[in-house]
Parts: structure tokens; C-alpha cells; sequence
């Protein structure tokens, strides 16, 4: 059995600004932002939230399937995924888009502007988790909108469990929206941002929120992370980097890990760390796909950064 992840597939082009973004916005300008970034360094990426989940759960020795719908070009990244040996059964090109395209510029506070072009994506409700076979598990990720709410329902209709991850997706999405894809999901995880963008949203608390899903995750960077089950909160740390290279991609080594961790009937103390640990080891590599580890070598690092075997 495997876990089935429904996402977006892209090329991130990510570029560094070697200053503050905060140095070069004013806060009373910006209804008339006019602002250039001068970016010395730019790099072209593998990424998606799909990918990028599929290519961390990969390194911890599962066997991910990948949902997607991409464009003409995506034949590089389907080599790359074939030398990784994740399988693309269920990614579908259409021939008249793009695939994905991400623009990403971070500065020296790891704050990102973002600028994402969807291309084929929008047609991921052209696919079906009731098509997928031997899945235990699922996660709904940024994606198209209608296939966001479409492959939630037919999670729920194959009796699949799922995450709904909804990233940077959400804006998409009314309160009301959001609501009834939590009450499908069955563990939902945000960043802090969009925990606070959740609750304004839909009027309610993170406590609230976390009473219609058996766990609701909350990532804080490098405050660690907060899970809500069974009516408490377990404080999760975050695993000490070594150097705090690309933040990109982070978000979904952690859910990676949440993935892993469910699987593999971990505790939710386990599961958070083992999440922490996938974004640490991400953090310390430029790009979304360019870390590698033995699983061995893994459970070993987890050893070093909790003081307990995983």
C-alpha cells in the first residue's frame, strides 16, 4: 500500500535578493508598490508541492504515487522522477499548457515572494483517486481548485484517509469552502500564516478547528510546530539545521514526514519530530530535490537531534 499525493507539479525558478525586502518596501506605499529586486543568483528546480512531497517520502523508503496534471514540457522532470524511481501511473499531461511555473524570490530573512503560473494544473479534476489502486493514504495539496474539492470527495468515497493541505492554495477558498473540506479531511496542516488566514476565514479557533479532524498540524518554522488531537496540544521542536541555505520546499519535506509517520502507525510525538527532521535536512540544500539520505543515516540524525530513537 502507498500513499496517493494530489498536488501541483511545477519548475520553481527561485532567485536571491541579497538585502531585506523590508529595507526596500515602505509600509505607507505600498498601494502604489513599484519595487525591482536585483537577483545575482537564479536557479531552475524541480518542484510542486506534489513532487516535492512524493520526493521526500520517496528517501524514507515509501513508495508515493503521484496525481497531477502537467503540460508539453514536463518530459525533463518525468526523467528525473523515473531516476527516482516515484511513479507517474497517475500524472497526466495535457499538450496544450505549461506545466507549472513558480517564480520565487527570497531575501536574507528567508521571506519569499512568490509568483506562480498554474498552467496545467487547473485541469487536475480531469483526474481521479477512484482510478488509483493499493493506496492506505492520501493528501490534498495546492492544486487546482475543482480538483482540490473533487479529489477530497473521492478520497472520502474510496474510504481512503487524507491530509488536506491547502497552502498556498487557500485564498482560493470561502470560509464556507474551507469548512466542508475539513469536514471531509481527516488531519488538516498549515503554516502559521495560514492557520491565522483559517481562522479569520471561517470564524473559528484553531481549537475549533481541530475538533471536525482527528489532528490539526501547525508549522512555525523555527519555532517547531503544534499538533492538536484528543483535545490537546503536543509541542513539537524543531530540529537544529546546520546552515539555513533554501527554505523552499520545507513545508512539504515536513508533510512528507506526517505522511511517513502515519503510515508507519508512529505516535504524533514521533511523527512531529520525524516531520521537523525532513525540514531541517531540506533547509540546508538550495532547491526542493536536491537532498539525499539512507534511511539509516536518517534514524541516526533523529537520534542526534532528540535524544531518542525514532
Amino acid at each position: 500500500m502507498s500513499a496517493l499525493i494530489c498536488g501541483s507539479m511545477a519548475y520553481d525558478t527561485i532567485m536571491v535578493f541579497h538585502d531585506k525586502f523590508k529595507n526596500h518596501i515602505l509600509p505607507e506605499k505600498v498601494h502604489m508598490l513599484n519595487v525591482s529586486f536585483l537577483v545575482p543568483m537564479i536557479r531552475r528546480e524541480y518542484g510542486g508541492c506534489a513532487g516535492n512531497i512524493a520526493y521526500n517520502l520517496n528517501l524514507l523508503g515509501e513508495k508515493p504515487v503521484i496525481m497531477a496534471t502537467v503540460g508539453h514540457d514536463f518530459e525533463p522532470y518525468a526523467q528525473w522522477l523515473n531516476t527516482c524511481q516515484i511513479s507517474t501511473k497517475y500524472i497526466k499531461t495535457m499538450d496544450n499548457h505549461y506545466t507549472g511555473q513558480a517564480y520565487i524570490t527570497t531575501d536574507e530573512d528567508d521571506n519569499q515572494i512568490t509568483a506562480f503560473h498554474p498552467g496545467a494544473m487547473s485541469s487536475s479534476h480531469e483526474n481521479s483517486v477512484l482510478d488509483a489502486e493499493d493506496i492506505s493514504i492520501g493528501i490534498v495539496s495546492p492544486d487546482g481548485k475543482e480538483g482540490m474539492q473533487q479529489h477530497a470527495k473521492e478520497f472520502v468515497e474510496k474510504g481512503v484517509p487524507f491530509i488536506f493541505d491547502p497552502g498556498q492554495g487557500m485564498p482560493m477558498f470561502s470560509g464556507d469552502e474551507l469548512l466542508e473540506l475539513l469536514e471531509l479531511a481527516t488531519y488538516a496542516t498549515f503554516n502559521d500564516y495560514e492557520s491565522e488566514l483559517m481562522q479569520e476565514r471561517t470564524g473559528l479557533s484553531l481549537e475549533q478547528v481541530a475538533e471536525k479532524v482527528e489532528a490539526l498540524i501547525v508549522t512555525m518554522g523555527g519555532n517547531g510546530s503544534k499538533i492538536y488531537t484528543d483535545g490537546k496540544c503536543i509541542e513539537i521542536p524543531s530540529a537544529k539545521a546546520k546552515e539555513l541555505i533554501d527554505p523552499t520546499g520545507c513545508g512539504d519535506a515536513y508533510r512528507a514526514g506526517l505522511l511517513y509517520g502515519i503510515m508507519n502507525e508512529f505516535d504524533w510525538e514521533t511523527t512531529g519530530r520525524i516531520a521537523s527532521l525532513l525540514g531541517s535536512i531540506k533547509i540546508e540544500h538550495h532547491g526542493t530535490q536536491n537532498h539525499s539520505f539512507t534511511l539509516e543515516s536518517f534514524k541516526e540524525l533523529y537520534q542526534q537531534s532528540f535524544g531518542q530513537p525514532m
